[in-house]
C-alpha cells in the first residue's frame, strides 16, 4: 500500500485519483465539523463549492451550513463551527455545506475509488476504514487559499502512522509524508498549543473561535468515519 500526502486542494490532480482511497483533511474546521455533525445524528452531509449551489439543491427539511473568510454566510441557517452541529437542532437532518477549502476539495476528490473524510478526531477510524478497502491512500489536506496549513499535515502524519500501525510496518510514501509523520512525532503531545499557534489557529482565535481550535484538537474523539455515497457523506 502507497500512502502520499498533497498538500493543498489546488495541487490536487484529479486524474491521479481514480480507483485510490482518498481522505480529505481540513481540520481548522470543515472535516472536523462534518464529522461532528454525523456523530450528532445528522443523516448526511452535502458538500458543495458555492452559495449558489447550496441554494440551488436546498430540500425543504435540509439546514444550510457553511463560512466565507471563517465568517457564516448570511442566511444561512449555520456557520462551520462544530459547536453549532448538536443536537437537538441537527438530529435527523440533512445538511448543505460550503465552505472555502474542504468542501471544494472534497468536489475535486470525487473520482476516488473510495473517499473518506478526516480529522484528528477520528484520525483511528478514518485509517482503518482506508485501510479496510485495501487500495493505494492519498490524503489531500485542503490547505487555506491555496496554501498548506500545519494542522491538516499533522493529521496526515497521525494518519500515516496508524496506517502503518495496522500494517505492521512503514508504509511507502513521498517526502510530504514522511515529513508530517515526522512533524506529528514532534507535535503530539502539545498538539492543541501547537494548533492555537500555527496561522489557522491564530486567524480562528482573533475572530472568536478559540473554542473550535481546542475541540479539532482532539485526536480519536468519534470512530466515525464520512464516506461519499451518491453525492453525499455518511456514515461509512
Amino acid at each position: 500500500m502507497q500512502v502520499d500526502v498533497i498538500p493543498t486542494v489546488n495541487e490536487t490532480r484529479a486524474d491521479e485519483l481514480n480507483q485510490k482511497t482518498v481522505i480529505v483533511i481540513d481540520v481548522l474546521r470543515a472535516t472536523s465539523t462534518i464529522v461532528t455533525a454525523l456523530q450528532h445524528g445528522c443523516p448526511a452531509v452535502v458538500p458543495v463549492e458555492t452559495v449558489q449551489q447550496a441554494k440551488q439543491i436546498q430540500q425543504p427539511e435540509d439546514l444550510l451550513g457553511g463560512e466565507r473568510y471563517c465568517k457564516k454566510i448570511a442566511g444561512f441557517h449555520l456557520g462551520n463551527s462544530p459547536s453549532e452541529y448538536t443536537p437537538p437542532g441537527i438530529a435527523g437532518r440533512r445538511v448543505v455545506l460550503t465552505t472555502t477549502n474542504g468542501t471544494r476539495a472534497i468536489q475535486k476528490a470525487q473520482r476516488a475509488g473510495c473517499l473518506l473524510i478526516g480529522s484528528l478526531l477520528n484520525a483511528e477510524a478514518c485509517a482503518r476504514a482506508a485501510f479496510s478497502v485495501k487500495r493505494d491512500v492519498v490524503v489531500v489536506c485542503s490547505g487555506t487559499q491555496d496554501e498548506f496549513c500545519l494542522e491538516d499535515g499533522l493529521c496526515a502524519g497521525l494518519l500515516l502512522r496508524e496506517l502503518s500501525r495496522l500494517d505492521g510496518q512503514p508504509l511507502p510514501t513521498n517526502d510530504l509524508g514522511l515529513a508530517m509523520m515526522l512533524a506529528w512525532d514532534t507535535a503530539k503531545d502539545r498538539l492543541e498549543e501547537t494548533l492555537l499557534s500555527c496561522a489557522s489557529g491564530k486567524r480562528l482565535t482573533k475572530l472568536g473561535h478559540r473554542d473550535d481550535v481546542v475541540y479539532c484538537a482532539q485526536t480519536n474523539r468519534f470512530a466515525l468515519v464520512p464516506v461519499w455515497k451518491e453525492q453525499s457523506l455518511v456514515r461509512f
